[in-house]
């Protein structure tokens, strides 16, 4: 009788602090002060912003240009407007990234003692080098198929093993190697069908190089790679830029599937069989029959864009010095004046939709009467299209301690256009317990949370909050839902499709007539609730067990 009086006990208790907990959470979710100050995020806001940004006469806000420092002009007087505070502690509105521009010319071939195959630039391959040098040459370098480029001793995985590939070009497939257990994927290898850092082609290049090669090659798949080869044709023979580094791949270039099966046809081997040989971690790698030859001719450039921050300096005397940041790239592709007709990639959605909603944030922010615990920063970053850059510049040179940082919210082309949804998407959920503020968030306009459809796309790792993840700072990326009121799922997936499809890194990414802004005014004010909670609980947000950053947070000092 005794044991189970204890049981019981234990049992309330349980559900108490558990309750307890949440209610903590919710408490400041449903601040009248918070929920006044969130009627400053309207459509007239947001829209103006939005048409503003993507107009022609920011010729499509790409860093170092005429039509970047426009933008930074733009962001800085928006910010001064809602009343908030320089965010750079030298008193600055901004954080200047030095970078440099980059402009290759490209030729290669792949050849064999019987064929030689000049290939077409922008159709059959597409490369550069980021090194300091005019003229960068491979001649008759060997190839070496890597599988997935994957070193992960984790999961006991080793694309590499028993080759020495320095001084050569290795050939590897976008993705983690998708493991299968019967018809389904092994949830102990690569996260199942999720995608890991390991299936970014960042990684790749990066593992190469680690490894000694020269170069890599990443064979592009849509499906692998979560968009069409033709988002890299774009602007391929442009100026990209860069975060100066003297340790560099001599060439880093992508191939589509076309070119892979002819490359591998010229050594006697099929695509389909060396595909389905890297899938197998006995996989061993295979050196080609085939020489790479490769001549970039480089002009570069020494420039300069911008990270604009705004500031909302906490109340608490001593969680003031704790930080919250808010963050979104203000950049995009520019233009491209060997083009006919319309020649700007205005990037309304991508991400004239996040800039304008941290906008609408940082002003219900300073709309708060008794302002907030902590501090709350506004982080626009520069050159997101470029590979992450300002995001990655800011995180080697932060402007506030990691350590003193409890999570960043980015907002990347979310901007949901189409109505009023049921649902709102965390892309990585489960990845730390800010989930669980979502979720209550949500629920107050009767939304539920789904995760991300298509976690094989790794979308996760490829928008700036993964640049403060890797530092160990809990990060929530978020997307608006498919769940259309007043429709369906599928009309919802049929709108984001069609984005995918027809205007993701495209001229025709621009404002249409048929945009609806409700949808957007409810996810922009779900984000503000989320950062004000935080920014009041006693508690930090934490990664959850097994997800990969949780190791770098706990090594940390925090507090």
């Amino acid at each position: 009788m005794l044991k189970n009086q204890i049981f019981f006990i234990t049992f309330l208790v349980f559900l108490v602090n558990c309750s307890s907990e949440k209610t903590a959470w919710e408490k400041f979710l449903y601040s009248p002060d918070l929920l006044s100050a969130q009627e400053e995020i309207s459509e007239e806001l947001l829209s103006n912003h939005i048409s503003t940004l993507s107009s022609d006469d920011f010729e499509g806000r790409k860093p170092a240009t005429r039509g970047g420092k426009k933008t930074v002009n733009y962001l800085i007087n928006e910010f001064k407007k809602t009343g908030l505070l320089p965010g750079n502690p030298n008193g600055k509105w901004t954080q200047t990234v030095d970078m440099l521009g980059v402009k290759s010319f490209l030729r290669t071939q792949f050849i064999t003692d019987d064929e030689r195959w000049v290939m077409k630039t922008g159709l059959d391959i597409i490369g550069n080098s980021y090194l300091k040098k005019k003229n960068i040459n491979l001649e008759k370098v060997d190839l070496v198929f890597c599988g997935y480029g994957v070193s992960a001793p984790e999961y006991g995985w080793d694309d590499y093993k028993n080759m020495d590939v320095k001084g050569k070009v290795v050939v590897v497939l976008v993705n983690d190697p998708p493991v299968k257990d019967g018809e389904n994927y092994d949830i102990n290898m690569f996260k199942g069908n999720s995608m890991t850092y390991y299936g970014r082609w960042s990684y790749k290049y990066e593992e190469a190089l680690r490894r000694g090669a020269v170069g890599a090659i990443v064979i592009h798949e849509t499906e692998s790679a979560g968009y069409p080869f033709d988002v890299l044709q774009s602007g391929h023979d442009s100026e990209h830029l860069t975060i100066e580094n003297k340790n560099s791949l001599q060439f880093e270039g992508w191939i589509p599937v076309e070119t892979a099966k002819r490359l591998f046809a010229m050594n006697g081997f099929t695509f389909s069989n060396m595909k389905k040989k890297a899938l197998s971690p006995d996989f061993t790698p295979q050196t080609l029959d085939v020489k790479f030859i490769s001549r970039i001719s480089n002009s570069f450039r020494k420039v300069s864009s911008e990270n604009v921050i705004a500031k909302l300096e906490g109340n608490d005397p001593i969680l003031k010095d704790e930080y919250i940041i808010y963050t979104a790239h203000w950049d995009h592709l520019g233009y491209n004046n060997n083009l006919s007709g319309d020649k700007i990639y205005n990037g309304a959605n991508d991400n004239a939709s996040g800039t304008s909603m941290v906008l609408a944030t940082a002003k219900a922010f300073a709309a708060l009467k008794d302002s907030t615990r902590r501090s709350v920063l506004f982080l626009a970053v520069t050159a997101e299209e470029e590979g992450l850059l300002g995001a990655k510049y800011y995180n080697q040179n932060p402007l506030y301690p990691h350590n003193k940082t409890l999570a960043v919210i980015n907002v990347d082309a979310m901007g949901n256009t189409f109505g009023r949804t049921k649902d709102i998407i965390i892309v990585g959920k489960g990845n730390s317990n800010i989930d669980q503020i979502v979720e209550s968030a949500a629920k107050q306009d009767k939304k539920y949370v789904e995760a991300d459809a298509e976690p094989e796309k790794g979308f996760f790792y490829r928008s700036d909050h993964f640049e403060f993840a890797k530092m160990g700072v809990p990060a929530l990326y978020v997307d608006g839902g498919i769940d259309v009121r007043g429709k369906n799922k599928e009309f919802g997936k049929l709108k984001k499709n069609e984005y995918t499809d027809n205007h993701y890194h495209s001229l025709s990414d621009e404002i249409m007539d048929e945009w609806i802004y409700d949808g957007m005014i409810e996810d922009n004010k779900i984000l503000f609730r989320v950062g004000y909670a935080i920014s009041q609980h006693d508690e930090w947000p934490t990664w959850n067990e097994g997800t990969e950053f949780k190791v770098v947070r706990e090594a940390m000092q925090i507090k």
